[in-house]
This record gives structure tokens, sequence and C-alpha cells, in this order.
């Protein structure tokens, strides 16, 4: 498969030349201005962060990029779908509330925010998926599929479930609808080992369903009937107490989120951006954000989200991990093919990033092989 390229420039800026400017001219090395956005809908996908979380982009990387795409005559706006789980942005009114909490509005972007899949997450488009092997059809918010451009703006990051969150997840797992994120997640169910729980109570504050319960012996007990699947639990045990055990349930939740992700972009002008900054161990979905796991590294830009995400990847493994974050705890015990310590597998073990880029490249969504071409 021919290397894709993948654009990069770091987080150094001197006097008088913002961050924003060299955002702006990475997309524009990257090539974003041989998509024709004269007059054309984009969708800008992005994660408008849980309240209480501060490790989620900030509004001014959207302002960049929608300026640049109104340069190049788009007509752009901000979206996401709503969540499984019970919290702020499961439902349209409480997203928007949540993006307005954290500086995402009009006025400080200049676009709209839309909420893709509705009001309750029910208005959806069934996309069928090219070549799927999990998922024939996937859910995905009409306001995504009626654009007729789509560019994705992702907070690069770990994830307890996929192991990390990059373009790959923002397009796949964050496009579907309420429906759809269920039926990426429906594979299993966690289970709690009652020798490793400690009966801290830490996984019930977390769960959103109000599944998790505790018996005599202080135990926790997951009921599966209310539980939906989001891995919240499992990413903040501190005792390796909870765990999908139902085999491959992780691998399948990647893949199909991959196969969601095509699904988006199949067969419509995309584009990609990842900003490696404060990378934190869990997703922006967390209403906190606990300690950065390594010093931030840069934006990476280009049209394959899979090189996009595999370059991001290798270079967060190559950075330094800082001790005072959950990396300190590690032994750091796995390793990379290229040899460099393996920090999402550290952070998550039960996870197995990898899966995410295989099924990608098998079901030809990109490659995982890039050139990185440097932007000063």
């Amino acid at each position: 498969m021919e290397k894709a390229k993948v654009y990069f420039t770091n987080m150094r800026t001197s006097v008088g030349e913002s961050l924003l400017v060299k955002l702006d001219r990475l997309v524009k090395k990257a090539g974003i201005d041989r998509i024709d956005f004269k007059n054309r809908y984009v969708a800008i996908k992005i994660h408008f962060g849980e309240p209480g979380n501060l490790a989620f982009l900030r509004p001014n990387f959207a302002k960049t990029v929608a300026d640049r795409i109104k340069a190049l005559g788009g007509k752009p706006f901000l979206t996401d779908s709503n969540t499984l789980y019970v919290g702020y942005r499961n439902n349209a009114l409480g997203h928007l509330d949540a993006a307005n909490l954290n500086g995402y509005s009009p006025l400080t972007t200049g676009v709209q925010n839309i909420i893709a899949d509705g009001i309750k997450g029910t208005d959806e488009v069934d996309v069928p998926v090219r070549g799927g092997e999990y998922c024939r059809v996937a859910h995905i918010g009409r306001a995504i599929m009626d654009a007729d451009i789509v560019v994705s703006l992702n907070h690069f990051k770990g994830h307890e479930l996929t192991g990390f969150g990059g373009a790959l997840k923002n397009l796949g797992m964050g496009s579907g609808s309420r429906a759809g994120k269920m039926a990426m997640h429906n594979d299993g169910k966690p289970e709690v080992d009652p020798e490793r729980c400690a009966g801290c109570q830490v996984c019930a504050k977390f769960c959103n369903q109000k599944a998790i319960k505790y018996g005599a012996a202080k135990k926790a007990v997951i009921d599966h009937d209310l539980c939906v699947s989001c891995g919240r639990c499992i990413g903040v045990c501190n005792f390796h107490a909870i765990a999908n055990k139902s085999g491959t349930s992780n691998e399948s939740i990647n893949c199909k989120m991959v196969e969601y992700a095509l699904a988006v972009v199949d067969g419509r002008p995309n584009f990609h951006i990842n900003v490696v900054n404060q990378v934190s161990p869990y997703c922006d979905c967390h209403g906190e954000s606990d300690a950065a796991v390594i010093p931030d590294i840069g934006i990476f830009a280009g049209f394959d989200p899979v090189a996009l995400d595999k370059a991001c990847i290798d270079a967060v493994n190559a950075a330094p991990g800082i001790d005072a974050s959950i990396l300190g705890s590690r032994k750091h015990a796995h390793r990379d093919e290229q040899g460099n310590a393996d920090h999402f597998t550290d952070i998550h073990p039960a996870t197995d990033w990898r899966s995410q880029i295989a099924h990608a490249e098998k079901i030809g969504l990109g490659s995982g092989k890039y050139e990185l071409i440097t932007v000063k």
C-alpha cells in the first residue's frame, strides 16, 4: 500500500506568530484547498468536551479551521452526535449547553453548532458500509450525512475502551447516533473480578446508568440490563478489577468504529486534523481530565485518517512519559513494533489500539504507512 502524506508542525512559536497561524499554514500545505468548497456545506466533526473536562480542544482551533474553509467559499458548521450514556450531552439541548460552557459559540468560532442526530439522538441516516464485516449499515447523525464535505478536527488522546482516540474514533463513534453507538458497543458487557475489587465504589460514581451495585461483601456487581458498555468503569478502576470478558469485544468495537468512519467519509471529500496536546489518558467524554501523559507534540494534518492516527501513535510512543501522570505508576512493559514504549497499552492494558489501524487498512479506509512532512 502506498504511503500517505501526513503534514506536521510542532508547538513552538516565535514572537509575533501564534500557533493558530501555524495551524492555518499547516492545513494549506497539506492541501486543503484541493477540495472544492465553494457553496458547499462542510461538517467540521469535533468533540465539544464534557463540562468539567479541561483537555478538549480550545475553540480557537475550530475558528481557524472554519475561517480557512470560509475563505475557500465553504459553509462550515461544527457538529457532534449525542452520547449514549446519561449525562450533559445525551440530548441536543444539554449538548449545546455543554458546548457553550466550554466556549464553543458563534461569537467565538464564527460558525453555528449543530447536533447531528437531533434533540433526542434519533435523527439518523442508515448508511451502507462498503465491504463491512461487522456492520452492514451505520446509523449516522443526519446533519453529518447532509453535509457535502467532512473535516474532522480531533484531540488525540488515550481511551479506556479503544486504546486511543483520534480521527477514526471522532469520525466513527462520534458520528454515530445513539442507536449507532449502541450498535458499536453491544458485543460485550464488562464484568467485575471480585478477587481484585477493593470495594472503593469509584466505578459506581462514574456509572451514569446506575448499573453498578455493591453486595454484602462490598464487591461491585454490574447489572447488564442497565449497562450500555460505555467502558467508563474499566477506565476508572485503579485495581484492574473490571474488564470485558467476552473475548474479542474491545477488538470488535474498534472494528465497528472504523467501519462507521468509512461510512461517514465514503464518496465525499474529507480532510483531517489531529492536535496532539494535553494527551489525557481518558476520553474527553469524562467530566474530568487526568494529567497529560506526555509533553505536547504538535499538530498533524492530511487526507488519510488512518495514516494520520498512526503518525500520532508513533509520535506519542516515541515521546517520554511524564512521571507525574498515570504513566508514572506503570511499569512500561509494553513496546510497539519499533521498540518504543507503548504508552497506550501501558495505560489501558485490556485494549488493543492496533485493531483500529489493521481493520481500517483491511476495509480500504486508508493506509498505516505514511510519509511525515514537517511544516515550519
